[in-house]
Order: structure tokens, then sequence, then C-alpha cells
């Protein structure tokens, strides 16, 4: 079974744009860029467009894991709650002949648009190449295996796979995550600090005999 991606809520935030859009929300990432192309123009697009690259969670109910819902003061009748204001495949809220209700499954339940999911707590890390001493700072999903890091830290090292991975002097295990393999959490008192860089865990990079370009 293949393992999901975790994307961090910074990796989110960057695909803000029109032409590229993702939220998240319920603990998912999905890319609504195709949405977007398929109803170009769509006035309804305007609240979505609003949060890109934000969590978008507090419109959801996360039993149902539908929009929120609320009595109409009005007509006493059950109805999807949108402060933002209506959106894409929500509901006229009076009966209208020119709505078309034929598009099938709502966006926000169509598991086509999803592309991982998102860290429930991300952590900062400190990579040294003890080669080079070269030290790069990272942020990284708990929920990550060594391995997964390793593909991160690649475009600051494309030899990576051919050092060997270690804290306090110990072996890691590449297939397990920074708490599996006993790595400490930062000082959350420090983090956010021009002392964070001291307080965060540090992974030492020694090199092998053959190098292995990924």
């Amino acid at each position: 079974m293949r393992h999901p991606k975790y994307f961090t809520p910074k990796e989110v935030s960057v695909h803000n744009a029109l032409k590229d859009i993702w939220v998240s929300y319920l603990g998912k990432v999905y890319d609504l860029t195709p949405l977007l192309e398929e109803n170009k123009g769509d006035v309804l697009l305007k609240p979505i467009t609003e949060c890109a690259g934000k969590d978008i969670s507090h419109w959801f109910d996360p039993k149902t894991k539908d929009i929120l819902t609320h009595v109409d003061p009005l007509t006493g009748c059950i109805k999807y709650y949108t402060p933002r204001g209506r959106f894409l495949h929500i509901p006229p809220p009076c009966p209208r002949t020119d709505w078309a209700n034929d598009f099938g499954k709502p966006w926000w339940k169509d598991n086509r648009y999803e592309v991982g999911l998102l860290s429930a707590k991300t952590r900062w890390i400190r990579i040294i190449n003890t080669l080079t001493s070269q030290e790069q700072r990272l942020e990284v999903c708990s929920e990550e295996t060594l391995e997964e890091i390793l593909q991160r830290y690649l475009c600051y090292n494309s030899h990576a796979a051919s050092y060997t991975w270690k804290h306090n002097g110990v072996n890691l295990d590449m297939s397990k995550t920074l708490s599996e393999n006993s790595i400490p959490e930062e000082d959350e008192f420090y983090c956010g600090s021009p002392e964070c860089d001291l307080f965060s865990p540090s992974i030492c990079l020694y090199f092998n005999d053959d190098l292995t370009e990924l």
C-alpha cells in the first residue's frame, strides 16, 4: 500500500493563484485548479478563490464531512451555512429553474482533487553534511519517514542517498519517522526565536564510498 504524501501548511499556502489553487480541509489537501478551469468565469468561485492556499476546515461539519448547515430563520428549512457567500455547487436559497444540478458529486466530495494529507504537526530539523560542513534547516512533516525527508533534502544535496544518516551517533532507520527513531522534538519555548536553530534536532550525514544520485 502506497504511503500517502504529506504537506506542510506552508507548502499549501504557496498555491494561491487562479491558475494554481490548493486548499486543505479536514486533514486533506486538494488541488482545485481543474475545478476553476472547468468553471472559469463563474461568480460562485469567488469564495473559493478568496481562500486559495488556506485551510477551510471551518466550512465543514467534521462528523458528516459536509458543508455546515443551519436553519433558515425565514423558511425554517435546513440550508447550507455559507457566511462568505454562496459558492459553486451550493443550491440557491430559493428554487430556480436556471440552476443546473447535474454536476454529479459536489467538489468537496470529489476525491479527484485530492493530492495528499495535511500534516497534523510539522517539525524543524537540522541536517549536517559532515563531509562539507554544510548545514540545512528543514521544516518537515512529523508523519514522514526519513526516506521521505531525504527526498525533501535532495534539492540541497543530490547525493544524499550516498550518506549514512545518524542522530547522536546512532544509525537511523530510513523507513521510520523522526519520533520512531527516538529523535526528540525541538524545544517549543525557543522555536520561533533567533536561537531556534540551536534547539532543533540535528541529523548528521556521513559520506559512503559510492555516489548515488536520485
